[in-house]
């Protein structure tokens, strides 16, 4: 369970008006929606105030005065004000709601888009489940904010306004007595919140571990299972989530005690106002409906307050998540195109790796001062020690990573003032691991080029040896491959992997160990794909299995990120260095295995 060890920024404790502003400013494309559903919720929140002022008014003018005409003349009044209020109720909630989907599709699409463009060092140190509650639960959280959230608080700052200007009709010496309450509820948000935000920042940062650690267990299930390791797994598991537990236990904590205590301080405050509106009342300066309509507005304006404990539990929650969404998208691109990059029409020529040096890790070089010159056309093995280079040969090849030294050029350009399309649009790749995307075997055939007929898709199954199983499945071209591939073997997957390739119809082809994993049946099938698609491409093999590359133009020996030794199979066997010794190793290994099996036959 690597991800568990996986470290994200720390972002600060303190409340982020920056972030804050950034959140607010993922719903400026839908301005106007915007500003119709904080309209709408306004004009709510002025209905609510005028049917308390309404109901005093029933209750002095026409209740205790007797007056039956005054009494339908503000109940008519009442009813088209209900009816009013309708109309702006279903406008807020369906402009609401609307605003919030598509603030969620925007973020959504932007975050994914945004990772097409990242290079592969982004993605070998950060964890999937990272990614996924980036792109999932943390955008939903976003979306809320902006919209429900900001609904709650624009609810709560019109209602406290409009309360206040009422109470001042009324009585505006009784109004700046509830206004002292005022500043006290705001001191007792203020300390709350600082501790809820750290809180919920913590729960945030243990989720995106805990979601790293199902895609990991999930993804390792056959490993846990073969190797009994389920209990270990469980205990770490359940480490995270008694970490996340009272993370979120003492967020809840401090939530559920700042109701009450802020309920305790408007419960002084109403019972202030009862008393001296008592008082007020005797002395005749107020009436029944005054004082009525006073404890509702102070309902009204301390109601908002109260409900700020739900509103910065979600708030800080939003906050937590949108920095870490953020930090997603503020990511930047490793490798990047420069503004003067060209795409030529062609990449067929020469490749020059001069003088190159590259490490993941500084002070740790996988390569130093590496030179190659691969002319047109000229097919290369790799062989070598695992860690000794080749892996990091290809991928800086194909741009995956770019050297820290040097120059690598391609038909005469120096890659790095191509653009990135101009490369991978060009290579031809089939993996150690092939991965299919779920579909059918046709789709994940045609990803190679996504305009291809079935015809040409045919064609190119029929080059990589895939023709032949692909007619023995249940629906042919149509059968669902699964998720991963995972309904089909690993020598299947990578036919199909190779087909794909073939289609695309690739300059550069790379072969990245595919036959390690295969039978012996299968990598004749792959090796005559192979050959197939090879022809008049330059393509380098990394190879386990030395029996696939003896056809290579050139062998490189790689150790310690140089060549060892350089030649055709035949020079490198007269030699008898390094190759010679890797291959009669292996050569010996397999006769040892085959030897096994037929006496294990005869035995039977």
């Amino acid at each position: 369970m690597a991800t568990i060890q996986f470290e994200e920024e720390e972002f600060q404790t303190q409340f982020n008006g920056r972030t804050v502003l950034r959140i607010l400013q993922q719903a400026m494309p839908y301005r106007r929606m915007l500003l119709g559903f904080l309209v709408a919720i306004t004009l709510v929140s002025l209905q609510d105030s005028l049917f308390t002022y309404l109901t005093k008014l029933i209750v002095d003018d026409a209740i205790l005065k007797q007056n039956q005409q005054a009494l339908m003349r503000y109940l008519g009044i009442y009813g088209v004000l209900m009816v009013l209020q309708s109309v702006w109720v279903f406008t807020f909630i369906y402009l609401a709601g609307t605003l919030g989907e598509r603030i969620r599709y925007d973020l959504r699409q932007r975050m994914f888009n945004h990772l097409q463009s990242l290079s592969f060092s982004y993605f070998d140190r950060t964890p999937v489940g990272w990614i996924m509650s980036r792109v999932t639960s943390d955008s939903e959280r976003i979306a809320e904010l902006v919209t429900w959230g900001l609904l709650d608080i624009t609810w709560g700052i019109t209602n406290v306004g409009i309360a206040v200007i009422f109470m001042f009709i009324i009585n505006w010496k009784m109004a700046l007595a509830v206004l002292f309450i005022v500043p006290l509820l705001i001191i007792v948000a203020v300390q709350f919140k600082k501790r809820i935000l750290a809180e919920y920042r913590l729960v945030r940062k243990i989720n995106s571990k805990i979601t790293g650690a199902y895609n990991e267990n999930i993804m390792g299930v056959r490993v846990t299972k073969a190797l009994t390791s389920e209990e270990k797994d469980l205990s770490e598991f359940q480490g995270l989530t008694q970490e996340m537990y009272r993370a979120a236990y003492r967020a809840a904590w401090l939530s559920a005690l700042f109701l009450p205590v802020v309920q305790l301080i408007s419960a002084f405050g109403v019972a202030a106002v009862i008393w001296y509106g008592g008082f007020q009342f005797s002395v005749g300066e107020m009436s029944i409906g005054d004082i009525q309509a006073f404890v509702s507005y102070i309902t009204f304006m301390l109601w908002p307050v109260q409900e700020l404990a739900r509103v910065y539990a979600q708030m800080q929650q939003s906050i937590a998540s949108a920095e870490r969404a953020f930090s997603l998208i503020d990511a930047v691109p490793e490798i990047q195109e420069k503004p003067t990059a060209v795409t030529p029409p062609s990449l067929r020529g020469d490749i020059c790796f001069e003088h190159v040096t590259f490490y993941y890790e500084k002070g740790k070089p996988v390569l130093d001062d590496f030179n190659l010159h691969v002319r047109a056309g000229e097919t290369i093995a790799l062989v070598g020690p695992t860690g000794g280079g080749k892996s990091t040969i290809v991928n800086l090849l194909c741009r995956f990573y770019e050297p820290r030294q040097g120059t690598i050029r391609i038909a005469g350009y120096n890659y790095t003032d191509l653009t990135l399309e101009a490369i991978h649009g060009r290579l031809g790749m089939v993996l150690q691991t092939p991965h299919l995307f779920s579909g059918t075997v046709r789709e994940n055939i045609r990803y190679g080029r996504l305009t291809a007929s079935d015809d040409e898709v045919i064609e190119a199954a029929k080059l990589a040896g895939a023709h032949a199983f692909i007619l023995t499945l249940e629906n042919g071209y149509d059968s669902d491959v699964g998720e991963g591939g995972g309904l089909l073997s690993v020598g299947q997957k990578q036919l199909i992997s190779l087909a794909r390739a073939i289609l695309a119809q690739p300059e550069i082809f790379v072969m990245d160990e595919a036959t390690s994993s295969v039978d012996t049946l299968t990598e004749a099938l792959i090796q005559q794909g192979m050959e197939a698609v090879m022809a008049g491409r330059t393509s380098f093999i990394i190879a386990h299995r030395l029996s696939t590359i003896k056809r290579a133009d050139r062998i490189l020996v790689i150790e310690n990120g140089r060549i060892a030794e350089m030649g055709n199979h035949a020079e490198l066997i007269r030699q008898r260095g390094h190759y010679y010794r890797l291959y009669t190793q292996q050569f010996r290994r397999e006769r040892e295995a085959a030897y096994d099996l037929s006496s294990m036959a005869l035995h039977a």
